[in-house]
């Protein structure tokens, strides 16, 4: 079986990496949308064109390079002066590549006198670094922050940050999406009995929380400890799970070995089926491998971060353009974007 990738409106199971494409806006919407203009750096640029298909615009035309030596080279190539414009470019890996390309592209965007710059960035790195746990330690995620606002960046369009207050470290208006209504509908449609919501730590509740109430599920919530960054010991889990259908809710999977010790525990338990569901697919080294031999029964992922490359397996990866897209348009439009999650 092949990776999947599903929109909102249509979450059913795909062929071998088929992409089904987001349903675009209707005709008298889209007529809305004048003086809005799309950019996209390297990051995500599939991302990118489903959001522009959404809302029945054109890619913006620039140019994102290389100079010889590695430095970036962004030239804008067209007219955005006194256009709002929204820049489409998650800070996932290589991390310090594609923030640096939306600094970049930002800085262009500003001198290139464009009316409002949007940034959205629908994974937002360094996130983990949002407090100091020990002595002298950054707190890196508010230096992003400042990055993007001292590169001319006007408003920041995100979705499930790692910490809900990082959104405080912007001196601009952040507009925070949730990818919960994707993955609820998908989850809806799967039609599972006897479903538990489970939170693989105390942080996750409130997120598990909300899910389980939507689908009228129990709610479950693992103990476990984190020694060091992407290590972490399972030692109790809260909540009865014996006979049940899991569904591990977190907002992203890394090298994976947290969640596949969390997925072995609660079989260990006696769960019947578990299932995983996290918005940002980082999949870091061989995190994909990890996933595949696991006791999970399916892994489903967003596309805010490309991973609908990676073959075979069990991933299921949704599409967040519609979401993305109906955000800019709202945003572009002046109407309410909280609306969307009411």
């Amino acid at each position: 079986m092949g990776t999947k990738t599903l929109d909102r409106s249509e979450a059913r199971v795909a062929g071998n990496n088929s992409r089904i494409s987001p349903k675009p806006l209707p005709v008298e919407a889209a007529k809305t949308l004048r003086g809005l203009k799309v950019f996209s750096g390297n990051a995500n640029r599939p991302l990118a064109e489903d959001i522009c298909r959404y809302l029945g615009v054109p890619m913006g035309k620039s140019h994102v390079g290389r100079f010889a030596d590695g430095e970036i080279n962004v030239q804008i190539e067209e007219n955005v002066r006194g256009a709002d414009c929204y820049l489409i470019q998650p800070t996932c890996r290589p991390t310090n590549e594609n923030l640096m390309e939306l600094l970049i592209m930002i800085d262009a965007l500003r001198r290139a006198s464009a009316g409002r710059i949007t940034a959205v960035v629908p994974y937002y790195g360094y996130a983990r670094a949002d407090r100091k746990t020990q002595p002298r330690m950054p707190i890196s995620s508010k230096l992003v922050a400042n990055l993007i606002v001292e590169a001319g960046a006007q408003r920041v369009i995100t979705m499930d940050l790692h910490a809900a207050q990082i959104q405080g470290f912007f001196d601009i208006p952040v507009d925070h999406l949730y990818a919960a209504p994707i993955v609820l509908e998908y989850v809806k449609k799967k039609g599972l009995k006897n479903l538990v919501v489970v939170s693989p730590d105390v942080g996750g509740v409130e997120r598990a929380r909300a899910f389980a109430k939507r689908l009228n599920a129990q709610l479950v919530i693992i103990d476990k400890r984190r020694p060091r960054p992407n290590e972490a010991s399972v030692y109790n889990v809260i909540g009865d799970v014996r006979g049940k259908t899991c569904v591990i809710l977190d907002d992203m999977i890394d090298t994976g070995g947290t969640l596949c010790k969390v997925a072995d525990k609660i079989r260990e338990q006696g769960a019947q089926k578990v299932y995983a569901a996290c918005v940002h697919g980082v999949l870091s080294g061989a995190a994909h491998d990890l996933i595949a031999k696991s006791s999970l029964e399916e892994m489903i992922l967003t596309d805010s971060i490309p991973v609908h490359a990676l073959a075979g397996g069990k991933l299921t990866v949704l599409s967040i353009a519609p979401l993305l897209g109906e955000a800019i348009a709202r945003n572009h439009q002046g109407k309410s974007i909280s609306a969307l999650f009411v």
